[in-house]
């Protein structure tokens, strides 16, 4: 196996969670009390319960390099998730950032920040 990581953020839900996550196309590998590990693909998030958190102070946040970031955040409009600037959860466009990358978002029910970025 290559070296790899996986983000660890944090879930007020499991279930909550898992149901979001699982609108386009992640599922469940691992699911106890204390952790649960989502993937979709190659790409692997692990949650913590954090039952107290409130989304709006979250500062927790991770980036998925994508092959193709277009097709993955088309995949979160068709699950109905909101393009919009206040909220969660929310996406906000892929767009050219100033250093040439392309670069979107999307903030899940808890607030976490995951930043989607085209792998070239």
């Amino acid at each position: 196996m290559a070296d790899h990581a996986t983000p660890n953020l944090p879930s007020r839900d499991f279930e909550v969670t898992a149901r979001f996550y699982g609108q386009f196309g992640f599922t469940e590998s691992w699911r106890d009390a204390g952790w649960m590990i989502l993937a979709r693909g190659g790409l692997i998030l692990e949650f913590f319960p954090y039952p107290d958190l409130d989304p709006a102070t979250s500062s927790f946040g991770s980036c998925l390099r994508l092959d193709d970031v277009e097709t993955f955040y088309a995949a979160l409009e068709a699950a109905g998730i909101p393009e919009q600037t206040t909220g969660w959860p929310r996406l906000h466009r892929p767009k050219r950032e100033a250093w040439g990358g392309l670069v979107g978002a999307l903030i899940d029910p808890d607030g976490s920040l995951l930043r989607l970025i085209q792998e070239d």
